[in-house]
């Protein structure tokens, strides 16, 4: 509970709802009335025109949401203290891969709602990205260790499995989400709206990012990574799974 105490700080600003991504989620929920948006953070996502309740287990991540969002109740996936079948839906965008128990999370989801909505990521891809591959490439120990969008699928049963590209403007600073754009990675905000790099040794992060820096300066990433420059979306494995 206390991990997005410590590192959610300013997270509301660098993570902003992007309508790219907002209108498929809406689509996964079907005609769902109520909702429970679990591991909500500062209500990125949460639909609009549906009831909906939160759960966030960081308090700073609950003081961080705005005055109009949802009303949020403070506890884990784990443990969800609502009645089976409260719910006609149950939401987790970008949340799973930081539960302590994450099946035990989903079997809670499916508890409390008939309708399953997560938004997940492959890890083998997101290990994949440039940044982590050429410059930081400890970030790849953490992800292996995260449970990863197939698998999550596979637990719940998915009806459908749907690829969300990151547009190479994209407002939701995800840690991909600078795919096109290296320069923002040098920005320490930027790097600590990523729980990757928030959660990666500080010593190891500073390297990659000097490397990053100088080869920027020197022409050297844009040389070797041209053909991601006139691309208006990437996968970098993000995956909308419904149940």
């Amino acid at each position: 509970m206390a991990r997005y105490d410590r590192i959610g700080v300013g997270y509301a600003r660098g993570r902003r709802t992007d309508p790219r991504w907002l209108a498929p989620v809406l689509d996964a929920l079907g005609d769902a009335g109520t909702v429970v948006d679990v591991g909500s953070g500062t209500g990125s996502y949460e639909p609009p025109s549906r009831h909906v309740v939160a759960v966030e287990p960081s308090a700073e991540m609950i003081r961080q949401r705005p005055a109009a969002a949802a009303p949020v109740v403070r506890a884990v996936a784990e443990a969800l203290p609502f009645a089976a079948g409260t719910f006609d839906a149950a939401l987790a965008v970008l949340t799973v891969h930081h539960w302590g128990d994450w099946r035990r999370g989903l079997a809670e989801l499916c508890r409390v709602a008939r309708r399953q909505v997560v938004l997940a990521y492959d890890t083998r891809l997101h290990n994949d990205f440039w940044l982590v591959r050429e410059y930081v490439p400890e970030v790849a120990s953490l992800e292996l260790r995260r449970p990863s969008a197939p698998e999550i699928a596979a637990e719940l049963g998915a009806s459908s499995v749907t690829v969300l590209p990151v547009p190479w403007d994209f407002t939701d600073g995800v840690f991909p989400a600078y795919w096109r754009r290296p320069e923002a990675y040098l920005d320490p905000a930027v790097r600590r709206s990523c729980s990757a790099l928030a959660q990666t040794a500080p010593a190891a992060v500073d390297r990659g990012i000097a490397r990053l820096r100088a080869d920027l300066e020197s022409g050297r990433w844009q040389a070797e990574h041209a053909d991601l420059l006139g691309l208006p979306e990437w996968d970098a494995g993000f995956r909308l799974i419904v149940a």
